[in-house]
């Protein structure tokens, strides 16, 4: 029987991954290449590395503090690298904020009306709930990586081109 080796990277240490696939067997699909969009990123860019559906994975540098987003959906971050601050707002009046059924986040201008939900401080293999009818920041206390599972939306961008034939 073969022997597999998982290897959890970082920002400062990863090896670009590829995709191979030998007889179907999904233990030989390699796609590793979240940290190295995060790298090229800049902060706080959305970069789509995983589409279905309507349905994305996005690529996330953390670094400094973010302007504040809100979504009409649920969004899950998770921190691959680094050490991030997630506050929250419970808005006042979402609808004002997002429209009912706008996909994906929207970023809010300014700080957003309501009641502070209060943070969680998320490390590396920590993941949140974003939820709908609240707005959230990030603040990296450290430099990092994340990954956000949401919808795809006006703030997310595509470069495959880059991530995929680089």
């Amino acid at each position: 029987m073969s022997e597999y080796q998982t290897v959890f990277a970082s920002l400062k240490d990863y090896t670009k991954g590829s995709l191979e696939i030998v007889n179907d067997n999904p233990k030989h699909y390699v796609f590793s290449n979240v940290f190295d969009v995060a790298n090229k990123s800049k902060p706080y860019e959305k970069v789509a590395v995983a589409v279905n559906v309507e349905y994305v994975i996005e690529a996330i540098r953390a670094e400094g503090v973010s302007t504040w987003f809100a979504a009409a959906h649920d969004e899950v971050v998770v921190v691959m690298d680094g050490e991030v601050r997630i506050d929250f707002i419970k808005l006042d009046a979402p609808n004002s904020v997002v429209a009912p059924g706008k996909e994906g986040a929207v970023a809010v201008s300014g700080t957003p009306a309501g009641k502070v939900m209060g943070h969680v401080i998320c490390k590396r293999g920590h993941q949140a709930l974003l939820p709908v009818g609240s707005a959230y920041r990030f603040t990296a206390l450290k430099t990092g990586a994340m990954i956000m599972q949401t919808i795809k939306g006006d703030l997310t961008v595509e470069k495959w081109g880059e991530i995929c034939y680089q």
